[in-house]
């Protein structure tokens, strides 16, 4: 079975017959939530090439999209990469990419970057997500952790090496950590929610390629990690999710608790940033965004993400038919704008 096919198959959107997809059901089907996709007449007749890359979180939503857009668009290719989401957003405002995938919002010195090279983008929300602490299955002690002590862990100044430095009770066996690397959009929300100005630890095993931290926490019952909720729900069976306690007490991240907002300070949108100049210019990346936003609903439960309330759905396509017809000005071009404004409208008593 196909990667296209497996998909389509846990949603039932479409018959699979000699492993062809039946596109004008396929594409009749997706999003029927908020709003839905019309595919225009002249759809088969649009081709052309881009790129999307950035978060490792955000990347297999992105690929699943891509890969029914392909069912409704079959002369269109699209190349998805996972450099992180800092990665992405190199490359995105270099120019050399139509979209980054992005789990946090834009940094001043990568919109900077972009405005240097001539580069304007609007931000669409496109799924929500919980960074998931995760140890093995094998582990049978640890159920929860507070965000105290959580950032003990994972602070240079923690002074936490073994289990029993965290809880007297627990095993005096050597944590063995892993985590994004620091390119990872991941990385940088995980650190400033639970750590805020403390140092982060450099001993640990680094990777921007989420599937190679699950082996590893999978792989000792002394280990402990984070990434993507749906890196964790495809690997519930070697992986047990930590409930974080912020102090309103413990909460397991999961689909509701996550879409209601319960889950924090670990949840979190994830985003697509779109090149204007591309939007605006191209076809292709144009019908490709516009399906994306209006089909999410549908696409992000089938693959371990949560998709936004209807509300947020509605305005998230509502902005990209706005950023397509030029009616919305891009978001690079009131970057930085609220916090510039904001000495000047709250003046020293």
């Amino acid at each position: 079975m196909s990667f296209l096919e497996y998909r389509l198959s846990r949603r039932s959107l479409a018959a699979i017959t000699a492993g062809t997809v039946a596109i004008a059901p396929f594409a009749r089907v997706l999003g029927q939530g908020a709003v839905s996709y019309e595919a225009p007449d002249n759809i088969g007749d649009l081709e052309g090439e881009f790129e999307a890359d950035g978060s490792s979180t955000l990347g297999p939503l992105t690929e699943a999209a891509i890969e029914e857009f392909a069912a409704v668009a079959p002369n269109v290719r699209i190349t998805n990469g996972i450099s992180g989401t800092g990665g992405g957003f190199e490359r995105f405002a270099n120019g050399e990419t139509a979209i980054s995938n992005a789990s946090r919002t834009i940094k001043e010195e990568e919109a900077a970057l972009a405005a240097e090279n001539g580069v304007s983008w609007y931000q669409f929300s496109m799924a929500l997500d919980g960074i998931t602490v995760v140890v093995s299955a094998e582990n049978d002690f640890v159920e929860d952790l507070t965000v105290e002590e959580l950032a003990n862990i994972w602070a240079a100044d923690g002074g936490v090496t073994t289990w029993a430095d965290v809880r007297a009770d627990w095993p005096a066996e050597n944590i063995e950590l892993y985590g994004p690397g620091t390119a990872s959009g991941t990385f940088d929300f995980f650190n400033e929610e639970i750590l805020g100005d403390r140092e982060v630890r450099t001993d640990y095993t680094p990777s921007e390629d989420d599937n190679v931290l699950v082996q590893g926490v999978a792989g000792s019952p002394m280990a402990l990690g984070y990434f993507g909720f749906s890196y964790y729900e495809e690997n519930a069976d070697t992986l047990k999710a930590v409930a974080v306690d912020n102090g309103d007490g413990a909460v397991t991240p999961s689909i509701e608790t996550i879409g209601d907002g319960s889950y924090a300070p670990l949840g979190r949108t994830l985003y697509i940033y779109v090149s204007g100049n591309e939007l605006q210019s191209r076809p292709e990346v144009a019908e490709f965004v516009k399906f994306y936003a209006a089909s999410s609903d549908e696409i992000a439960p089938a693959v371990g993400y949560i998709a936004l309330p209807e509300d947020a759905e509605q305005a998230t396509y509502d902005k990209v038919l706005g950023a397509i017809d030029g009616s919305i000005a891009p978001d690079s071009d009131s970057f930085g704008a609220e916090e510039e404004a904001t000495p000047a409208a709250s003046p020293a008593a």
